[in-house]
């Protein structure tokens, strides 16, 4: 039992935001509609129950009259059962597809505006974040649903049935095997019985889908991430021929797909063994039960054949359990993946670095400590001012920490301590080494990540011109995948064309012309000083060609497994 709360505890958790949520006056109403259609389901079950009874004790009186008025009244019961399942085809689907809707809106605006996309990466606290939100929330509804709806349906089918079943069997005595003792309503209890007994079987065979189902759907995820690392770097992995090496990843990562889904196909079989059994000899248990009162005379074929239908629903009811023991194990893991995906967005460790915004135009570091994910120090209560207008270089040996400095400027890096100073309304861009270029036009891609440029297109041309893309000038329309179509150069240069747009007053570049030549890298610059005179620039880089474009320069001197420390270098 404790297993069953906890299971429903966290269910409610994941399902209620929706329904207390600004999509209430629509989801509550679906959700009642469908529940609605569901319970006018089994009143139509509970009426062809009824006809039974009629329609066959007519053709054992061989009443033609009788007979053919239960067949028109049947063409009318089995229309309107059809209305009814055709909206209930409706309501429930689009129910669900509001819903997923809702929650991806939700899970991805969490999942961005707190940066727990960057956090979970660096520390890689889950895997596959991307999967849980695309198919795992899509999942929770598709459950839900039909497990709720299919519950309701059992309970209202068992309180319809278990009365019709309890008056039509009667009692049983068992005086034909020498025992004075008579049984009411026997049909009834054989079929609670029948149904509990069957339930504590599913459970044994089918309770290992759980964990199964769960690792299918990470290494599905696995896989799939595989494929894509390989369509996004094809020209690297072709330049390296690294294809048998990638294929042999590949086949890894799909061997435990194929182990995993042996696994879980094994015990699927086992369970449909067992629930085929089950539902099979159902068809003939109530019949057997219930003839010896048909073949004394005790009841009719109308009634007997009533009988067995009101068993077949009683023990449909009570059987909920066995008949969706492979939907309960896939919600189970559905909702554990998602329970992880939230405790890691949510996630914060235990120091933070501060970004404040104040009054002023300097950038500062006050008592700022950095330190990797595995707790070692960078850098060490270290105060410093960057002065608007004094263009800064920081240099350093490789693996010193400058991106990671320049990562807690940019205020994205949780590791460490102590605050860093912002002029309060200040445009700041930052430029890493690897641009990100969306997939879209050309257009976007100039003005991102500003969506709400005024830039106009004469602009974004002048930019390009600029930054040594006029080849590209034309093609401010055509959405492309940029990222593949353009150099590592290239697309360094369409991130200088982007800050000459964006026009900030802060701008942060780290190593952001290294796969330009000297002699571009120079002209970038010129760019940049020339069309951005307001803006002062910080970067980071190792070549002596960039001292030329910087009034001060800083050092990041730190030996390895070091605490470093930022020293003024010579001009």
């Amino acid at each position: 039992m404790k297993k069953v709360g906890l299971f429903l505890g966290d269910w409610w958790r994941l399902v209620i935001p929706y329904f207390k949520s600004e999509e209430w006056p629509y989801a509550i109403p679906l959700l009642v509609g469908a529940i609605a259609l569901t319970f006018t389901g089994v009143g139509f079950e509970v009426l062809f129950n009824e006809w039974n009874r009629r329609f066959y004790d007519a053709i054992q009186n061989k009443n033609e009259p009788v007979f053919w008025q239960e067949a028109i009244f049947f063409s009318w019961l089995a229309m309107l059962y059809i209305v009814n399942a055709v909206a209930r085809a409706i309501v429930s689907p689009y129910l669900r597809l509001r819903w997923r809707r809702w929650l991806t809106r939700h899970y991805m605006a969490h999942w961005l505006d707190g940066r727990g996309y960057y956090r979970i990466e660096l520390q890689r606290s889950i895997d596959n974040v991307d999967q849980r939100i695309a198919e795992d929330l899509n999942y929770l509804g598709q459950y839900t649903m039909q497990l709720f709806l299919g519950f309701l349906t059992a309970v209202g089918t068992l309180l319809s049935f278990i009365f019709i079943l309890w008056t039509l069997s009667g009692p049983l005595s068992l005086s034909f095997i020498g025992l004075d003792v008579v049984i009411p309503g026997y049909m009834a209890i054989a079929a609670v019985i029948y149904a509990v007994v069957g339930s504590f079987f599913a459970n044994l065979v089918g309770r290992r889908l759980i964990p199964l189902n769960f690792m299918q759907q990470r290494y599905e995820a696995n896989f799939r991430f595989s494929l894509v690392r390989v369509r996004e770097n094809a020209e690297a992995i072709a330049l390296y021929n690294g294809e048998r090496r990638e294929a042999e990843v590949l086949n890894t990562r799909f061997a435990d797909v194929f182990a995993n889904g042996w696994r879980v196909l094994f015990t699927q079989v086992q369970l449909a063994f067992y629930q085929t059994g089950y539902a099979q000899i159902a068809i003939i248990f109530p019949l057997l039960v219930a003839a010896p009162r048909y073949f004394s005379g005790a009841i009719t074929l109308g009634i007997l054949m009533q009988i067995a239908s009101a068993f077949g629903q009683v023990q449909g009811g009570l059987s909920f359990f066995v008949d969706n023991y492979t939907g309960l194990a896939e919600l189970r893991a559905v909702m554990d993946r998602l329970k992880g995906a939230q405790a890691a967005i949510d996630a914060k460790p235990p120091a933070a670095i501060v970004v404040e915004p104040e009054a002023g135009q300097d950038v500062g570091l006050r008592d700022l400590t950095l330190a990797l994910p595995t707790g070692q120090a960078l850098l060490k209560d270290t105060n410093l001012t960057l002065p608007h207008g004094t263009s800064i270089l920081v240099r350093g040996a490789s693996g010193s920490g400058k991106s990671t400095l320049f990562r807690a400027l940019a205020g994205i890096w949780p590791f460490g301590s102590g605050k860093v100073r912002v002029p309060a309304g200040a445009r700041v861009l930052f430029l890493p080494q690897k641009p990100y270029i969306p997939i879209g036009t050309l257009r976007d891609a100039v003005r991102y990540p500003d969506e709400h440029s005024k830039a106009s297109d004469a602009d974004l041309v002048d930019a390009l011109q600029a930054a040594g893309l006029g080849q590209l000038t034309g093609r401010l329309d055509e959405v492309a995948h940029w990222s593949n179509m353009l150099s590592g150069g290239e697309q360094q240069r369409l991130a200088v064309a982007r800050a000459i747009v964006f026009k900030p007053d802060w701008l942060f570049m780290d190593e952001a012309t290294a796969s330009l030549d000297e002699d571009a890298e120079a002209m970038v610059y010129g760019a940049l000083k020339k069309r951005l005179p307001d803006t002062t620039i910080v970067s980071i880089g190792h070549r002596p060609t960039l001292k030329q474009w910087h009034d001060r320069q800083l050092e990041l001197k730190r030996a390895p497994g070091q605490v470093g420390t930022l020293v003024e270098a010579p001009a």
